[in-house]
């Protein structure tokens, strides 16, 4: 995962705007997505909450205020999970990210998408997401897998594997469907998706 850099929280809030509004070509004006993107609520919320989860005796306070986004939002977001910069969740009722999941920056889901877990053993059980993914609508991407920069999850996926860069998986279980770049062609052997 890349090292994000610190940015000021009006410099965040106008980056979270610039990006609600060239993702969504509903999005009107700024006080729309102000009042009216629960997308852009949660991950607000889950920022503060992920800096208290950070601190000593801080994991009560940022789980009570992770409960509280999800009822005000329809979107869980644990306070442990790792999230990039120009992260978008667009009519996100229904989403969920895991505890160790890690999400790198540009990343797009859409309504009921999961990153959860397979196991209740302690350590890492959740995906890690390179940048610029995009999850389809009830895609689930479940366990500490690597989903590769550029990929794209197709609605109502289960993502169980590893997904190489670039790669556009759909069905249950999820299977490779489009070209890959050629240097994948070797390292990846598609018999593994079907």
């Amino acid at each position: 995962m890349p090292v994000h850099q610190a940015a000021g929280w009006r410099d965040r809030l106008r980056e979270d705007l610039a990006t609600a509004r060239r993702r969504d070509p509903a999005a009107r004006t700024a006080a729309e997505l102000l009042l009216a993107y629960p997308g852009l609520h949660a991950i607000w919320i889950h920022r503060v909450a992920h800096r208290w989860w950070q601190q000593p005796g801080g994991k009560l306070a940022a789980r009570v205020l992770s409960h509280l986004a999800r009822m005000l939002t329809g979107i869980e977001i644990h306070p442990g999970a790792v999230i990039g910069r120009r992260f978008f969740v667009d009519h996100g009722m229904g989403v969920v990210i895991g505890e160790t999941a890690e999400v790198g920056d540009d990343v797009m889901l859409y309504h009921q998408v999961t990153l959860g877990g397979r196991s209740t053993a302690r350590g890492k059980r959740h995906p890690t997401v390179e940048d610029g993914v995009t999850f389809g609508a009830g895609a689930r991407v479940l366990g500490p897998v690597r989903v590769g920069a550029g990929a794209q999850i197709g609605a109502n996926a289960v993502v169980v594997r590893d997904v190489p860069p670039g790669a556009v998986v759909v069905g249950i279980p999820g299977r490779i469907v489009a070209p890959r770049p050629a240097e994948l062609d070797e390292a990846v052997d598609p018999a593994v998706w079907i």
